[in-house]
């Protein structure tokens, strides 16, 4: 028998999205710390110890999912909020930057997804986030974001954030695809996971993309994302004035006519 708690949703906006969650009485959602957008009256907010799983797992069960979330990076607990009210209530979650969030039916999707380690952003009570570990030592070395990836198990609903334009591929078997190591959001277990590096050494030094990327190869569904919060985050601090001064044009003749195009006469 199901132990998921069977919630209604929908997604709101376009490119800064969030989902609103119905819960009927006694039902109950899970989420990471910081991602409630809003909750009604009647909505009772808890910290748990684990990684969402059923309380009936025990002591020794929720010790062994919290230790694998503090290897992912994340906390040791995990917020549930139940509708302890009268009727119908709603609890919102907001995406972190722009995407689109992704709603995955596990128990259509075979009851497994693997995830990347900070895509994940809400899910039915139930729900268990745990860790996947690749298994190849060449994944460990140089994954970078994908070496260790979350483990979302059960057969209710999970939301994901893909920053960016979201993009499904359906892998035949064998098929194989390239991808930047950031720019993966899911797959299925089915597909198969592995790290190589990108070339020739003109290719790593000057092609801009890296020393690897991953290559995955089907049969199974793979989610990606046009936009990684890590190359974001690269722009955005490339772009940032160092130091106090400008930004890395500051003192260049270009810097300079910027500032000039801009307005800026200082």
């Amino acid at each position: 028998m199901s132990q998921m708690h069977e919630i209604d949703y929908e997604i709101h906006g376009s490119e800064m999205q969030f989902v609103e969650i119905e819960l009927d009485p006694q039902e109950a959602a899970i989420a990471e710390a910081g991602s409630m957008m809003f909750m009604e009256d009647g909505i009772a907010m808890e910290t748990i110890f684990g990684d969402g799983r059923s309380e009936n797992s025990g002591f020794l069960g929720k010790l062994m999912g919290a230790g694998k979330r503090l290897l992912t990076g994340e906390s040791l607990f995990i917020t549930v909020f139940q509708n302890r009210g009268v009727g119908k209530k709603k609890v919102a979650f907001a995406a972190p930057y722009a995407g689109k969030i992704l709603p995955m039916n596990l128990g259509q999707l075979g009851g497994e997804i693997i995830a990347q380690k900070d895509s994940f952003l809400c899910a039915a009570k139930g729900v268990s986030v745990g860790i996947a570990f690749q298994k190849k030592i060449g994944v460990g070395l140089f994954g970078g974001e994908g070496f260790i990836m979350q483990r979302l198990q059960g057969d209710g609903l999970a939301f994901v954030h893909a920053g960016g334009t979201l993009h499904r591929r359906d892998l035949a078997m064998g098929e194989v695809l390239r991808v930047d190591t950031g720019c993966i959001v899911a797959f299925q277990p089915s597909v198969a996971y592995d790290i190589q590096f990108v070339g020739g050494i003109k290719s790593a030094i000057f092609g801009g993309e890296g020393l690897f990327f991953a290559t995955l190869r089907g049969p199974g569904t793979v989610w990606l994302q046009s936009l990684p919060f890590s190359r974001l985050a690269d722009r955005i601090h490339a772009a940032a004035p160092q130091n106090g001064g400008g930004g890395r044009e500051e003192g260049s003749v270009l810097g300079g006519l910027g500032r000039l195009l801009d307005g800026d006469n200082r």
